[in-house]
């Protein structure tokens, strides 16, 4: 009989088995049924959409196996989270694919280190609930931004690791000077809040 954890998270009920993930939209009782169901359906297929665009553009994510209705089926990457193996290497690696889906159109929405697997020192792009296609530099800029402040909050030696992302990311994009001096600029917006 195959385990199972059942882990409830803000947006969806995820079911994690030996070698499958099922990731279940729950239902939001301040919205109207009918919209709620077509609003949870369509981003399940959105996310769905955009894992498969990920590996497309070589972002390495765990394979769709099914989409239906609310549901997401997919493979379970067996590994260690980012952050509690992160190196320059992983970081690097890290910049790199995020220059890869960038390059692609794709903005993450939640980069951290918890959304990122170390399989057989390969690197997973994982959770892919909040990602949009987005061409611009503001969007990119906040999509590293975010990374960086999981680094500074969780990482004593985070300046290393935030050089080496964005060594990673030039690597792989070609208007990453661009989005890194936008991510300064955030920084600077925020602290004069």
């Amino acid at each position: 009989m195959a385990t199972s954890r059942v882990v409830q998270c803000a947006e969806a009920i995820v079911d994690i088995r030996k070698d499958l993930v099922s990731k279940r939209r729950i239902p939001k009782d301040y919205r109207i049924k009918e919209l709620d169901h077509r609003i949870r359906r369509e981003r399940t297929k959105f996310e769905a959409k955009i894992l498969k665009e990920a590996r497309k553009l070589g972002v390495p994510t765990p394979i769709v196996l099914d989409c239906w209705r609310n549901t997401i089926t997919m493979e379970y990457i067996v590994g260690v989270k980012l952050k509690d193996c992160i190196s320059e290497e992983y970081c690097k690696q890290a910049g790199n694919l995020v220059g890869r889906l960038h390059s692609g159109g794709i903005i993450h929405g939640d980069l951290t280190t918890s959304n990122m697997i170390v399989s057989r020192d390969r690197l997973y792009l994982i959770d892919f609930g909040l990602s949009f296609y987005e061409q611009t530099v503001e969007a990119r800029g906040v999509d590293i931004h975010v990374f960086f402040q999981t680094l500074r909050s969780t990482h004593e030696d985070y300046e290393t690791l935030i050089e080496a992302f964005k060594s990673g990311y030039r690597e792989q994009f070609d208007r990453a000077d661009e989005v890194l001096g936008r991510v300064s600029e955030i920084e600077r917006r925020g602290r004069y809040k």
